[in-house]
């Protein structure tokens, strides 16, 4: 089993504290097996395995239940005594008003309480309103590179499997299969797709029109880190497939697969005005291997991009506000604002050997006047400070938290 360390050292610190944890992903992305690591940890730190419950609702045995109470009394059950218990519930979205469930647990001060959720409509329900201010969000990722790299320990050919990772997928399982059963991976992963796509969107939002939601996922796959609106994506859906699609139904839609974690969408930051811009955003793919069951998909191609995406989720797990910057002297890919207040820029290039490339990339960069870090993100083996750039190799920075 690979270590989530950096969900895992989140959940640490919060134990024992009064809120309840809200462990958020796209399925499959290891969630439940974050879950299980941490009950081992708590057992590691000599909690009593009686006063660890978990309960997974998309367990056959727990699936059924009529009402919130229901669910509510077998937990209940289980509360011996007024120590302190750890309650895990998984997929607890399939229970009936499973906000009531959360709230009636949650008041009980022997209670500490860690929930799961594929979907969005997990945080975006009565439960943030009934629970404002008592959660906190983890949101999990597929494997990080360096938990990929930890995936295959006979491996340390780093740029090799650095070009698996990008141009394969990190979903846990789909990691496991590519090791075993390369040729099913890609089956696993269409199963996987359809099940979000059918499941989450088109029957929990009672959709019509599989087709333009398709459409949509292609048109976003092969744009990521592009700046696109909804206008021009109904502009150009309508243009290419004769069938009028109007922008009210892509923005729509564009929420449904943002709720159900296929894609991020990222704000637009004004650098010198230091606001956020109200239109348009860049979508980046929760996992970059789901590009391979779409007939556009070929390997090493728009590496660029496909190295921005993964740029990306890392910033998202080392913490802070993400948001692609904007002004009149140029953009940079990602604007960071930390916890502590403090900001970092961020430009993500393949190779910037070329000398045109490398002031093209570097140039916005230049620009900015406060003194915050930049960094300068590439596949090129040279290390540098330039104009107080850091210039770093992409496979570094994304190993260094291992180093």
């Amino acid at each position: 089993m690979i270590t989530r360390s950096i969900y895992l050292q989140k959940l640490k610190s919060l134990k024992d504290q009064h809120i309840i944890k809200v462990i958020t992903g796209i399925r499959r992305c290891g969630k439940s097996t974050l879950l299980e690591a941490f009950q081992d940890v708590l057992v590691e730190l000599n909690v009593d395995k009686a006063h660890i419950v978990s309960v997974c609702y998309e367990h056959r045995d727990h699936s059924q239940y009529a009402s919130w109470q229901e669910a509510y009394d077998v937990i209940a059950k289980r509360i011996e005594n007024s120590d302190m218990y750890y309650v895990f519930l998984d997929e607890v979205q399939m229970v009936p008003q499973f906000e009531k469930l959360v709230d009636a647990l949650f008041v009980q001060k022997n209670i500490d309480l860690y929930i799961t959720g594929s979907n969005a409509y997990l945080l975006s329900s009565e439960l943030a309103t009934l629970l404002s201010g008592r959660y906190i969000a983890i949101n999990l990722h597929p494997f990080s590179f360096s938990e990929y790299v930890a995936a295959f320990p006979e491996e340390h050919n780093y740029d090799r499997l650095f070009r698996e990772y990008i141009n394969n997928s990190c979903f846990p399982e789909a990691v496991n299969l590519s090791k075993a059963v390369p040729e099913m991976v890609n089956t696993y992963l269409k199963s996987l797709y359809e099940t979000v796509v059918i499941k989450d969107i088109v029957q929990h939002n009672k959709l019509r029109k599989y087709a333009n939601i398709q459409n949509i996922i292609q048109f976003l796959y092969d744009s990521v880190g592009s700046v696109v609106s909804p206008n021009n994506i109904a502009e150009r859906l309508t243009e290419y497939n004769g069938e009028h699609i109007s922008h009210n139904t892509v923005k729509k839609i564009i929420d449904f697969l943002t709720q159900s974690y296929l894609i991020y969408p990222v704000r637009l930051y004004n650098i010198k005005g230091k606001r956020l811009l109200a239109s348009n955003y860049k979508y980046y793919l929760v996992d970059l291997g789901l590009k391979n069951i779409l007939h556009s998909s070929h390997y090493d191609a728009d590496l660029g991009h496909k190295l921005e995406n993964v740029v990306y989720f890392e910033l998202l797990r080392r913490g802070g506000e993400v948001y692609a910057g904007k002004s009149q002297q140029g953009e940079v890919d990602f604007v960071v604002h930390k916890p502590n207040g403090l900001v970092e820029y961020y430009q993500v290039a393949f190779t910037v050997n070329d000398e045109k490339t490398f002031n093209r990339e570097i140039s916005s960069l230049r620009k900015i006047r406060d003194s915050f870090p930049k960094f300068l993100l590439t596949m090129d083996y040279d290390e540098a400070m330039i104009d107080g750039i850091k210039k770093i190799n992409v496979i570094d920075w994304l190993l260094a938290l291992n180093k």
